[in-house]
């Protein structure tokens, strides 16, 4: 056999061995606990046969505690790129099965020049968390190589797409990397992340909690929020990552992929035209509205079991990507609280640094009141949808279904906030408050002074409610720029955004704004 064989030969081994990342046993261990190995995840993500891998023959450094004896071809990250429908992106992933996933100086390096790589051709960047932490026998080179990872995240934010899935252990300092991506996917039963494990909280506070309950996909999905997808397995994970993907565009100075439409766009909805019930306390289900307006009824919902009071999401218009944010009168009457507002800044602000216009529905009474909103800060997180909104400069377009009052209304995508295109259907209530709390205010001594004050109480309320509690008195000042029929909302909506296709709107020069965190 000649040299040069002899040296393909030797590449060909090289390949295999790496393949195999921490050896048979330690993957046949992985498939035993229900999960893929990084590169069957990939192979699943990723368009059949695009993926080209990057530093396969990477090895670690260390020599501290007998690491010097102890090599994996690739140490224990599957870095490259691929394609999914067609569209480049970048992927790493992280490889239990070499030293429990833990991360290395070399690991982050890996993972560093695929984010570089990602940053200079303008192109997503998705990451595959399975690891045990910072490799302890590396020390401060372990906690550096996060902070590599975790700058290249903040500098990346808003330039290109970044999402998180998360298919195993994610604890202490890698938790604050997909922290700072734009979504993230977490496994039921097989994932969870937090800063510090069940045993550091016993020693700490003397609470008794297992890994599942401090920071399973089911608690990060509905109580902390921390993650915006929750699924039963990787393949329901790697399948919702491929769909999220056709919704956004490659980076910040492009628009999302147009999709084909066989949807009319002059489709109408007779239902619409009688789903707000007679009762301005019953409610009715938001997702219906939704899906009877967006393209062949679909939604990809976002966030869906935290803050269910507001409901945030993709859909199409006519085959134009859109974020929606809607109130839900199904629950908590579709009050704003504070997590409500924040899922909702965040998703607004996602949709405007990606050039993904947004359409909001509203149907909203007010802030929730009470101490605990107000202990909880809900004044800086109602201001950070506000805030949210006023940044904005993707085409806005708003529909008022229902309420609209006070600084709500205001907070929902209002006139003043920019909104390029303000619809509300004729039942519409848009004031400061509702009718009984206004006469109250408004006729306390009329009412204390009257023989029957319930008489007096119900002619002043079919009073305020003739004069404010219709869409016309805020389309008389232009606030709002047609009241429609709603079931010509498919349409309507599709032809604001028409008009607004080629929209030119520019935030005053600054470092950057302060938003109320």
């Amino acid at each position: 056999m000649s040299t040069q064989l002899l040296k393909v030969k030797e590449l060909i081994d090289f390949r295999i061995q790496a393949r195999l990342g921490g050896g048979e046993k330690a993957i046949a261990k992985q498939h035993e606990k229900g999960k893929y190995t990084a590169r069957e995840r990939i192979d699943m993500l990723l368009d059949q046969g695009s993926f080209e891998e990057f530093d396969m023959f990477v090895k670690h450094r260390c020599t501290n505690f007998g690491q010097d004896k102890k090599h994996f071809l690739g140490d224990g990250v599957v870095t490259g790129y691929g394609t999914i429908d067609g569209r480049l992106v970048y992927v790493f992933a992280q490889d239990f099965t070499v030293f429990g996933g833990s991360l290395s100086e070399t690991m982050a390096l890996k993972i560093c020049k695929v984010m570089d790589q990602a940053m200079k051709m303008g192109a997503p960047v998705i990451g595959i968390n399975d690891s045990g932490g910072a490799r302890i026998q590396e020390g401060i080179n372990a906690l550096a190589g996060y902070a590599e990872i975790f700058q290249r995240n903040i500098l990346a934010s808003g330039v290109i797409p970044q999402i998180s899935g998360i298919f195993g252990p994610c604890a202490g300092g890698a938790v604050y990397s997909p922290a700072l991506t734009d979504f993230t996917i977490m496994t039921k039963g097989t994932s969870y992340m937090f800063l510090t494990g069940p045993k550091v909280v016993k020693t700490v506070t003397g609470e008794d909690v297992t890994q599942e309950q401090l920071g399973g996909a089911s608690v990060h999905a509905s109580k902390s929020g921390v993650t915006h997808f929750a699924v039963d397995t990787e393949e329901d994970g790697l399948k919702l990552i491929r769909k999220l993907m056709g919704f956004i565009p490659q980076n910040n100075l492009e628009e999302a992929p147009l999709v084909e439409c066989d949807d009319p766009i002059d489709r109408l909805e007779d239902g619409l035209n009688d789903i707000i019930p007679d009762s301005p306390n019953k409610p009715y289900d938001m997702f219906e509205v939704i899906g009877a307006i967006v393209d062949n009824g679909e939604f990809l919902e976002v966030h869906g079991d935290y803050a269910k009071n507001i409901i945030i999401g993709f859909a199409r218009f006519n085959g134009q990507s859109v974020g929606i944010v809607a109130n839900q009168p199904k629950m908590l009457a579709g009050v704003l609280d504070s997590n409500a507002s924040r899922k909702g800044a965040r998703f607004v602000r996602f949709c405007d640094a990606f050039n993904i216009p947004l359409v909001t529905l509203v149907d909203v009474p007010g802030f929730l009141p009470g101490t605990g909103q107000e202990y909880n800060g809900v004044i800086l997180h109602g201001a950070k949808l506000l805030y949210a909104y006023g940044e904005a400069t993707v085409p806005k377009v708003t529909v008022t279904l229902r309420k609209s009052y006070g600084g709500a209304h205001i907070v929902m995508s209002c006139k003043q906030l920019r909104g390029d295109i303000n619809y509300a259907w004729p039942t519409a209530e848009i004031a400061v408050m509702g009718a009984s709390g206004a006469v109250e205010v408004l006729y306390a001594k009329e009412v204390a002074a009257a023989e029957d004050p319930a008489k007096v109480v119900a002619e002043k309320e079919a009073e305020y409610i003739e004069a404010f509690q219709n869409p016309y008195k805020a389309a008389q000042y232009g606030y709002i720029d047609d009241v429609i029929e709603p079931r010509n909302t498919r349409f309507r909506v599709i032809r604001a955004l028409q008009q607004l296709a080629t929209k030119k709107l520019t935030n005053p020069a600054k470092k950057h704004g302060n938003i109320p965190l």
